[in-house]
């Protein structure tokens, strides 16, 4: 029996959705290289568990980048290791196999894409762009003539759209996300208090503590580190206040880049926009405070979809109930 498959390739993490079954494998987009024997060590949440911590001859690398391929083969030996994981050995055919991309992504890198999905062991691949994929998944009626607006905010790209009668009227994808989140506490925390962190470190601070809307409860978190004056081990308390301010120039952007959209939406659909609210979905739409921003900076009701993590995935693997194959990028 052939299994049909939807496939988020994110950035941060790899999810996998099979239909009957729902969201089956969560896993980080993440992969342990042996630079000497030139084999893979490890993959997914075991290998995330090496970043920052390998020595000289294994390096803990994110095959994908931006949303995009950047290493053609490991990108190739990871799909093909979550699609045996989620399914087993118990499928006698080839699964088919939808797979999103970046709204922005090109055609060379959706071709990219699919030759890898193929050589994974894909039967047939249909290419979904991420913005439609996380509106069937956030349950937008995307048929009706209506207007809908979905931001994905992913690791690695933020995907905005309009979407109404099937289509997508406008969009724009920048490459402003989750990772930037990430990156921002680290270059506040090294200008700041002079202390060099981690990503991983960064990301809990993010998850744990990141705030970019103003609130009264101020809470407060340990931060370990190097000090990048005496070179020796450091730690300190930051609050969620310097968080807001660690995140601002990263949120603007997203923000702006959500208004550019809005500027070149025709009006009737803007009308179904400020009735109908922003949907929001991806793992950076939990940041603390941005549902409240945006609505305070663009004065439209905002909120999160009811599965943010999981939107992306669950609408890829049911865009063939909405789509023939035939109208997307299909090869048999």
């Amino acid at each position: 029996m052939s299994t049909d498959i939807g496939l988020d390739l994110g950035t941060a993490s790899i999810l996998v959705y099979i239909k009957g079954k729902g969201v089956v494998l969560k896993e980080p987009a993440v992969v342990a290289f042996d630079r000497d024997t030139e084999k893979i060590k490890a993959i997914g949440e075991e290998a995330r568990l090496m970043v920052g911590r390998t020595p000289g001859n294994i390096v803990a690398l994110r095959p994908l980048h931006e949303g995009v391929i950047a290493d053609y083969s490991v990108t190739e030996q990871m799909i093909r290791y979550f699609i045996q994981k989620a399914i087993g050995k118990r499928s006698y055919r080839k699964p088919r196999i939808n797979v999103c991309v970046p709204s922005g992504a090109t055609d060379v890198q959706r071709k990219a894409v699919m030759d890898a999905t193929y050589q994974a062991g894909a039967r047939s691949v249909v290419i979904v762009d991420e913005s439609m994929a996380a509106a069937i998944g956030a349950g937008l009626d995307i048929m009706r003539p209506c207007g809908n607006m979905i931001v994905d905010i992913g690791g690695g790209t933020t995907d905005i759209a309009v979407v109404s009668l099937g289509g997508v009227v406008e969009s724009s994808s920048i490459k402003v996300a989750g990772n930037d989140f990430d990156e921002a506490i680290v270059k506040y925390m090294r200008k700041k208090h002079n202390l060099l962190i981690g990503d991983r470190t960064a990301e809990e601070v993010k998850i744990q503590i990141g705030n970019c809307y103003r609130r009264n409860d101020d809470k407060k978190m340990e931060v370990r580190g190097r000090n990048l004056v005496t070179g020796l081990p450091k730690s300190i308390i930051i609050t969620s206040e310097e968080t807001e301010e660690a995140l601002r120039d990263v949120t603007t952007q997203v923000i702006e880049a959500i208004h550019e959209v809005l500027e070149k939406t025709p009006p009737e659909l803007s009308a179904d926009i400020a009735h109908r609210g922003i949907v929001m979905t991806g793992g950076g739409s939990l940041l603390q405070g941005l549902e409240e921003l945006i609505e305070a900076k663009l004065g439209i009701n905002t909120l999160i979809a009811e599965e943010p993590m999981t939107a992306v995935a669950i609408g890829t693997g049911r865009y063939t109930e909405f789509f023939s194959p035939k109208e997307s990028l299909t090869i048999n």
